[in-house]
């Protein structure tokens, strides 16, 4: 059956992105301050949000930024990141959020397939951005946003005198967000998100997670990551909200920033849970001025949620479900929910669809079946760059993305997630993808095989962990293991236990058996 929502459909907004944001929150509350640095208090109104973007856009295309060229975005949050991506905007270029804690072999390894053409980052990450634009060798510019010798910095840009770029976007065909992603298996590829994609993605949560001017949200979350795109950055701005940003998750930052700015909405991740329903730094701070708590970009637990409820005194924790091919969000509990189940991530947000269909033979399932989630609505990618069998794999004849997530809907129209398919690894939100650790280890000489899967730590996050197999004589160790790939990837890539195996469980088409992997872990973890 197609479980379809309760709410009314709404029609695709076919707007930019920058007119969807800023469009009515820059006139209808331009005195109002729409940013806040949570770091040494910095504040920038609408009306300053608006005439920024407008400059840095001209300046842009007087630099010679171009519709349809790709521009990477490497940075933490900070006040400049929603100027930026809504300069690029105006110009019809498309962002390609890049992460900050990135190798430079990572960042050029974007760059190159996302094929952009500029690059703006930080004095603190200029290295690695030099580095890896001289890798890729397709890059013509790179500004810094605070400023660093022989680079144009956000205020350089601003003073131009240049005219404001007149370009013509199509919202349906055009992109104005290129975020990579492992989908459901392999190798990050760029996830084409159009303007309506976005746009109406927001539409769809506006009378859901209703907010406004009254509104302080923390953004602790990165605005890289999808997820703290739309709700911490796009959706907030769009309301007329205030977003006090932070540059990265600190306990005692985060807890100071909750008092001083009287934060009534946090938007965070599994691990932040984990922090506040635990952490004793937690004791006897003043968190009176929260309303609500949402988590999402990983399963919560039902338990530790009210846990974390109760300690803060809140109604029971939001949770919401999406992923970055549906720009991102397709369920969401509710402000105003008041039965919402434990555990659930939320009801079908408006003009959304959803199938259950069973993991042996595709066929329908009903209410309280599981089966794996499928998805349509205007939310849905327009597909990965470059990669049409990959789209083809992701997204059916009919329309219908499979999500490689596991879950039932109950009679009631709650959506539960209970595992998934995918072999996807979520470390505290963000995306590892084993092939890509794999094929690090194989490089090592000492090691003959390798398959990574993801294993629960004693905190409750799933860790990349991986099974080896030494060359004949090889005295590696667990130790050198970890360090050689915590070298050359991300922190947040980094494997975290090594168990040494005679030989990797393959089919015949030398695909890992990942079940038999993770059906030994169990077997070998105590009850």
């Amino acid at each position: 059956m197609v479980f379809r929502s309760e709410y009314p459909d709404v029609a695709p907004l076919d707007l930019p992105i920058h007119e969807a944001v800023l469009g009515h929150s820059a006139v209808a509350h331009a005195d109002r301050v729409a940013l806040v640095d949570g770091l040494n208090g910095t504040t920038v109104t609408y009306a300053g949000l608006d005439a920024r973007t407008r400059r840095l856009a001209a300046a842009l295309a007087d630099a010679g930024v171009r519709k349809g060229d790709v521009l990477a975005l490497h940075s933490p949050n900070s006040l400049a990141y929603p100027i930026v991506c809504y300069a690029a905007s105006r110009c019809g270029a498309v962002v390609t959020p890049v992460h900050p804690l990135a190798t430079a072999d990572e960042v050029a390894k974007q760059l190159r397939d996302s094929g952009a053409r500029w690059l703006v980052t930080v004095s603190m990450l200029l290295a690695t951005a030099r580095t890896a634009a001289e890798k890729c060798g397709g890059v013509t510019e790179i500004f810094v946003c605070d400023g660093a010798q022989g680079h144009r910095s956000l205020t350089d840009l601003l003073a131009t005198g240049a005219p404001e770029p007149q370009v013509t976007i199509d919202p349906a065909e055009d992109l104005a967000c290129l975020p990579y992603s492992s989908g459901t298996t392999g190798a990050p590829k760029g996830v084409m998100l159009t303007h309506r994609n976005i746009a109406t993605n927001l539409v769809q949560l506006d009378g859901v997670l209703s907010g406004g001017p009254g509104d302080r949200i923390l953004a602790v979350l990165p605005f890289f990551h999808i997820y703290g795109m739309t709700a911490l950055m796009n959706a907030p701005l769009r309301q007329g909200a205030t977003v006090v940003v932070l540059p990265r998750f600190d306990l005692d930052t985060f807890l100071t920033a909750i008092e001083t700015h009287r934060v009534n909405a946090v938007y965070v991740a599994p691990p932040i849970v984990l922090a506040l329903a635990k952490h004793p730094a937690v004791a006897g701070r003043d968190l009176s001025s929260l309303e609500y708590v949402l988590s999402a970009a990983a399963p919560l637990d039902a338990d530790l949620a009210a846990a974390c409820a109760d300690r803060l005194k809140l109604p029971p924790l939001l949770q919401a479900y999406g992923m970055t091919e549906l720009s991102p969000g397709t369920h969401v509990v509710p402000r105003d929910a008041r039965q919402a189940p434990p555990g659930t991530v939320g009801k079908l947000l408006p003009g959304t669809e959803m199938r259950i269909v069973a993991l042996d033979g595709g066929a329908d399932l009903g209410p309280d079946a599981t089966g794996e989630i499928l998805i349509r609505g205007p939310q849905v990618m327009k597909g990965y760059l470059g990669r049409p069998e990959a789209t083809d794999a992701m997204i059916d004849a009919d329309g219908w993305l499979h999500t490689g997530d596991i879950g039932y809907c109950d009679a009631d129209g709650w959506l539960h997630i209970v595992d998934r398919v995918k072999e996807l690894i979520k470390y505290k939100g963000y995306q590892v993808a084993p092939a890509d650790l794999e094929a690090l280890l194989l490089q090592h000489e000492d090691i003959a095989d390798a398959a990574v899967i993801g294993v629960t730590d004693a905190d409750g996050n799933e860790i990349p962990k991986a099974y080896v197999v030494r060359q004949p004589g090889a005295l590696l160790t667990e130790r050198e293991i970890i360090a050689y790939v915590a070298a050359r990837v991300a922190p947040y890539k980094k494997i975290r236990r090594v168990e040494f195996t005679d030989a990797v469980p393959r089919a015949a088409t030398g695909k890992i058996l990942r079940r038999e992997l993770r059906a030994r872990e169990r077997s070998s973890t105590p009850s």
